[in-house]
């Protein structure tokens, strides 16, 4: 049974894009059915942490917003992070799922349980993974993902009953 999730957040949480206004701020699209989804599976007793290579106050909001308490940002050596969570949380990387995009998610994707790529993910990556999703990074593949493990979970009608 999959207990932690990891994403990376642009190319996955995002559509990869980054916008920079002339006053150089920093803005980044959000799904909300990934965000809905990802809650859920907190409040279902589970783990997600961000694993990301960039830093932004936007993602520390996102993150706040969602409840997710294990975000790593600035990170170049996304493996070496993951396996000091997995140790410190006290799980086997078989109860691990992940979803990465491009190159420098590819030894994470390696270690994990079950690993997942969005539908516009690098064709390197999307040799690696598990699973190639339908939805793009930033339009529900996170969502996708969650609902993927929920089901091989056999966890439904516990992800239902968090909202009816």
């Amino acid at each position: 049974m999959i207990k932690l999730i990891v994403l990376d957040v642009d190319g996955c949480l995002t559509d990869g894009k980054i916008i920079y206004s002339a006053d150089s701020s920093e803005s980044k699209n959000f799904n909300v059915k990934d965000g809905l989804g990802i809650s859920t599976w907190i409040k279902m007793g589970h783990q997600v942490a961000i694993i990301t290579g960039r830093q932004s106050k936007i993602v520390k909001k996102r993150a706040d917003e969602l409840g997710i308490v294990h975000l790593f940002q600035g990170i170049k050596d996304n493996d070496r992070v993951l396996k000091e969570l997995v140790k410190s949380l006290d799980l086997k990387f078989y109860e691990v799922g992940a979803i990465g995009d491009d190159l420098n998610d590819y030894h994470m994707l390696n270690l994990v349980g079950r690993s997942f790529t969005p539908k516009d993910g690098v064709k390197e990556i999307a040799s690696v993974v598990n699973t190639v999703l339908n939805h793009n990074g930033g339009d529900g593949a996170v969502r996708e993902m969650i609902d993927i493990l929920v089901d091989e979970n056999d966890q439904k009608d516990k992800f239902m009953s968090v909202w009816i």
